[in-house]
């Protein structure tokens, strides 16, 4: 309804995904980099506060884009997938727990790998061996890890259904009769590391390179895009 935007939604998607791909955490540095080296391709740059709510309303749209990439890739056709998930920190202060705009979102958790505590959430990620994202979450620390994931694939349950045979390769925390069950009924066959009460389990030995996988993908995350 109404005008036309000067900015059009496809060149919105682009000037988003630029800031992401070269680093700018902060949309007024953004913009003003971008008026400065980009006016060629951009003619028109709203100021901050229009960028960030077209962005904000344009959030269906971006990620209808980034699924319709991802599945141009031959990467999204692998039936094998591997799940892990891994600390998104929000906070140092009780001051920041009580005025940040996540409160009520995030919550307090222990990260054991690298012994501490933590204010913020959980990143959830499904991906392929070649680091090919299919599924991701951000949860509160508090949530048990079998529900987030049943809970991703209640949501994308049509992502689960284009692939046949799926093979999820997790670690001992998604251990469970009940979620294997669950799994089962997606035609998914969960691959894991044998807790201390049970024998050890197929393909065990093969298991720890491989999740290994998925840390380098995490670290592109919460380094390289700079989630934290």
């Amino acid at each position: 309804m109404g005008r036309p935007p000067v900015l059009t939604d496809s060149e919105l998607v682009c000037v988003a995904v630029a800031q992401a791909m070269l680093g700018f955490t902060s949309e007024a540095h953004w913009l003003r980099y971008a008026r400065r080296h980009l006016r060629g391709l951009f003619p028109y740059l709203p100021q901050q506060s229009g960028y960030n709510k077209r962005l904000r309303a344009a959030l269906g749209l971006v990620k209808r884009v980034i699924r319709m990439l991802a599945k141009s890739s031959d990467f999204w056709l692998d039936d094998c997938w591997i799940v892990d998930s891994t600390p998104v920190p929000c906070g140092m202060s009780r001051p920041t727990v009580k005025r940040s705009d996540l409160a009520g979102w995030a919550g307090y958790g222990y990260c054991a790998s690298h012994s501490r505590f933590y204010w913020g959430l959980k990143l959830y990620l499904v991906c392929t061996p070649a680091g090919m994202p299919i599924l991701w979450a951000l949860a509160d620390p508090k949530i048990g890890e079998r529900e987030v994931l049943a809970a991703m694939l209640e949501v994308d349950a049509d992502v689960a259904a284009e692939h046949d045979g799926i093979l999820l390769i997790c670690d001992k925390g998604f251990a469970g009769r009940d979620f294997e069950t669950l799994l089962g009924e997606y035609g998914i066959t969960m691959l894991r590391p044998s807790r201390k009460d049970e024998k050890s389990r197929y393909g065990e030995p093969m298991l720890k390179k491989v999740r290994q996988l998925i840390e380098s993908v995490n670290d592109t995350l919460k380094g390289q895009l700079d989630l934290e």
